[in-house]
């Protein structure tokens, strides 16, 4: 007599069928993590990006503050610092902006010189207006400092 055990088991047509669901799921979960992955990168750009010009924010207030003259030179596109002990250059790029050793990856769009409210073009300065450019979001950076009598005299 033989027995008869039939094993319990999956078709060969059902196993393909799971095989095939399995490869869209996966193909899926793969194309959501590359959108994802687009998605961080651009928050990270964004976030350099602002914290760059944080940086550059941070070192021309705490220069317009500290220096007693500012001059322009649009020649050499540099504003220069000044005081009777020391002295600091920026030096303006289409890419970007140089203060001796430290270097901003800044795009400008416009830049603005003032002296006691009036736009000028090279001189003593006593406030700036930085436009970014469209990657940066066209932030505007206005910087000033409060004219002491050594500013009005020569």
């Amino acid at each position: 007599m033989k027995p008869n055990k039939k094993i319990k088991a999956f078709t060969l047509s059902e196993m393909i069928i799971v095989l095939i669901l399995t490869s869209i799921v996966v193909g899926m979960a793969f194309s959501v993590l590359t959108l994802v992955q687009k998605h961080m990168y651009s928050i990270q750009q964004n976030f350099n990006k602002t914290a760059e010009l944080n940086k550059l924010q941070v070192a021309l207030n705490l220069d317009f503050n500290r220096y007693s003259k500012v001059n322009y030179n649009d020649l050499e596109n540099e504003l220069k610092f000044l005081s009777p002990i020391d002295s600091i250059n920026y030096q303006f790029y289409d890419e970007m902006i140089i203060k001796e050793t430290d270097t901003f990856n800044v795009q400008l769009e416009n830049k603005n010189f003032y002296f006691d409210g009036e736009n000028i073009s090279k001189g003593k300065i006593d406030a700036i207006k930085l436009v970014t450019s469209k990657d940066s979001r066209n932030q505007v950076l206005f910087i000033y400092k409060k004219n002491d009598a050594s500013n009005y005299m020569d």
